[in-house]
């Protein structure tokens, strides 16, 4: 009796394992668009059966992030570039919102965590490192809006930037140069606004924030010819 559980937590670990590992490899472009996904070779490479293997792409599959073909194989999602536009829709907005309720509702506590999510992002800039500024751009807006005292906004601007790592990835990427510091810079300006609780000033770098985001993004498919939305 004892074991049953014992060996039923062990196939779910897997399967958490080869999930966990696969969507970050995924949502980073370590597995680009349209990669194949071979179960055998992921047993291999995990060490376990293909159960926990299967498990995983089924979860993944229901995220968007892999795709069963009508032969059976699976392969890495492509990143829908004709649709983008709604997930930019959603994203300016709870950019946003959760900072213009940052500006209502912060308590002295939540800037200091701010800040010093802002410091890491700051290294990162200056590091150049792209990985390292999308993880950190990312934990300083989760922070703004656990601020804000919604959760659920909150839930849902950080699954949004969740699912974005693979555009902020083509974002980051997408300056031939040193990225500008004035994204540091009007990160900066954001936390001012939020300090002195203003909601409108913070709603309106916000918006320019997240907007030229989208505009950054749509100039880089434009120029490659695969994305044609409307601002």
């Amino acid at each position: 009796m004892t074991d049953e559980p014992q060996m039923e937590r062990k196939r779910g670990s897997g399967a958490r394992m080869v999930y966990d590992l696969l969507r970050d490899e995924i949502l980073d472009l370590a597995l680009p668009p349209g990669s194949p996904i071979d179960e055998v070779q992921l047993a291999e490479r995990f060490r376990i059966s293909r159960t926990p293997i299967r498990e995983a792409l089924v979860r993944l599959s229901g995220e968007g992030l892999v795709s069963t073909l009508p032969n059976r194989s699976t392969m890495v999602a492509p990143i829908d570039f004709l649709n983008l536009h709604t997930f930019f829709d959603a994203l300016v907005l709870m950019y946003r919102v959760t900072t213009r309720l940052a500006a209502i509702h912060h308590k002295p506590g939540d800037l200091a965590v701010i800040e010093e999510r802002q410091a890491a992002f700051a290294e990162a800039v200056a590091a150049q490192d792209a990985l390292a500024m999308i993880a950190t751009n990312a934990a300083f807006h989760s922070a703004i809006a656990e601020a804000g005292r919604n959760a659920y906004f909150g839930g849902l601007f950080n699954r949004l930037l969740d699912e974005g790592r693979r555009i902020l990835r083509f974002y980051y990427e997408s300056y031939e140069d040193r990225l500008p510091q004035r994204f540091v810079d009007e990160h900066v300006e954001i936390i001012a606004a939020i300090a002195r609780r203003d909601p409108q000033a913070a709603d309106d770098l916000a918006r320019h924030h997240a907007e030229q985001i989208v505009e950054q993004v749509q100039k880089l498919f434009l120029r490659g010819g695969q994305l044609d939305v409307a601002l």
